[in-house]
């Protein structure tokens, strides 16, 4: 199973901003994409082809993200 969620850093520990199905122990591997950098990009694109709306930029963002 491969999923984006987002989380949040605190005191040194990351943590899900959403329940996680997850078993008790069980190791992942988890990619680092920084949200403001994210943001950034959405901003520099938006409009480009167009007018789109923020949502479904946020959709195909975390679609690449999965990738």
């Amino acid at each position: 199973m491969s999923k984006v969620i987002r989380v949040k850093y605190e005191k040194g520990v990351l943590k899900p901003l959403e329940p996680l199905e997850l078993s008790e122990g069980e190791e992942l591997l988890v990619k680092i994409i920084v949200a403001e950098e994210r943001r950034r990009l959405i901003r520099r694109h938006r409009g480009s082809l167009g007018q789109v709306p923020k949502e479904l930029l946020d959709k195909f963002m975390l679609e690449a993200e999965e990738q």
